[in-house]
């Protein structure tokens, strides 16, 4: 009986390891630093309120409002960012999970994209610029790879 109840548990223990989630950018305690993942929808970049927050995937996100908040409850999955909010042409170019300006981003294919933006370094230009099509298919086969380091 002893052994049968140990490997019930070695194998819920293996299937637990195996769902294990993606690593989001919360930097600032919240994924994209905190700016309402909705609004970017609506081609605005607008920070979250405190009052308006849910945790989803064990990652808190900010909203500016509460229909926003409610929006994304409906729907989840639209809305998170793609590569856990890591800049998307870091991910595609050098595979490497680089932090994000939340104020600039693209809606691509119904996907929301961040990007890195400082220095005189906006990579959301250099992501237009090229061959975007296949800058997120790199992107997409990097993620796989990086999405859980």
């Amino acid at each position: 009986m002893k052994l049968s109840f140990l490997n019930l548990l070695l194998v819920f223990g293996i299937l637990n390891t195996s769902a294990q989630t993606i690593d989001y950018n919360t930097k600032a305690g919240y994924v994209a630093k905190g700016y309402d993942v909705v609004a970017y929808f609506n081609n605005e970049a607008i920070k979250g309120r405190d009052t308006f927050q849910t945790t989803y995937d064990d990652v808190k996100f900010k909203f500016s409002s509460e229909a926003n908040l409610n929006t994304f409850k409906n729907n989840p999955q639209r809305y998170i960012p793609q590569y856990g909010g890591y800049c998307a042409y870091a991910v595609a170019v050098d595979s490497k999970k680089i932090d994000i300006n939340p104020k600039t981003f693209e809606i691509r294919d119904g996907k929301l994209y961040l990007f890195y933006n400082s220095w005189f370094n906006n990579t959301l230009t250099s992501w237009k610029k090229n061959n975007v099509k296949g800058l997120q298919e790199k992107a997409d086969q990097h993620w796989e790879v990086i999405k859980i380091e």
